[in-house]
């Protein structure tokens, strides 16, 4: 453990999901570990019926809150993760544009994963199996995930990490999926903490 870890508080993490919750779960699995960093906020912009990540969040002694457009485009879902005093954003298959004022507070503290290997297959309405079929579609002999910092528009933020799969022609939509998120599972917590920590460690320390 780097020295300048040993006087600094955990940094907090919220997740913002809209699905099933395999990556929030996989996020918070990681972190419940780490001396470092802890989830300490969920929200999703879909009823607990629509969305799996609410069960899979409660199993782990984590509720998830339940957040609408409304409030992530005029400022309430920024108050509450200040209120919650967190640090770092994590998206995990969440679906709504984040809007430019909360951009700008977690500016290189937003970090979002997209199921394909950007710039291919990204923008307005490729998210989910969208992007899956649409590979399918192109015959391509690849794919993968992109994890990237996030921006006032979809998937255009600077890429951090990539991690790519072949394909075969049997592959369908569904394998294709399988396969992504067999990567993002893989990969995705481990490069979130690895930012955290390199922010930490060139953060200078208060030793007031």
């Amino acid at each position: 453990m780097h020295s300048n870890f040993e006087a600094l508080e955990k940094q907090r993490i919220a997740i913002l999901a809209s699905g099933s919750g395999t990556n929030a779960e996989e996020i918070i699995r990681h972190f419940a570990i780490s001396e470092v960093a802890e989830v300490v906020w969920v929200g999703c912009n879909r009823t607990e019926s629509e969305a799996g990540v609410y069960q899979r969040t409660k199993a782990l002694g984590l509720e998830t809150a339940s957040i609408k457009a409304d409030q992530l485009n005029n400022g309430e879902v920024l108050e509450m993760l200040k209120s919650a005093r967190v640090d770092w954003v994590v998206l995990a298959g969440f679906l709504l544009r984040i809007p430019a004022k909360m951009v700008q507070h977690f500016q290189s503290r937003m970090i979002n994963v997209h199921p394909a290997l950007l710039p291919l297959f990204g923008g307005k309405g490729m998210y989910g199996m969208h992007v899956h079929h649409a590979v399918k579609a192109a015959g391509a002999k690849e794919t993968g995930m992109t994890i990237h910092w996030v921006n006032s528009e979809y998937d255009e933020g600077d890429i951090i990490f990539q991690a790519s799969c072949s394909l075969s022609p049997e592959d369908d939509a569904d394998r294709i999926a399988l396969k992504v998120a067999q990567l993002e599972h893989q990969y995705y917590a481990r490069t979130v903490d690895a930012l955290i920590q390199d922010a930490l460690t060139r953060k200078p320390l208060n030793h007031e």
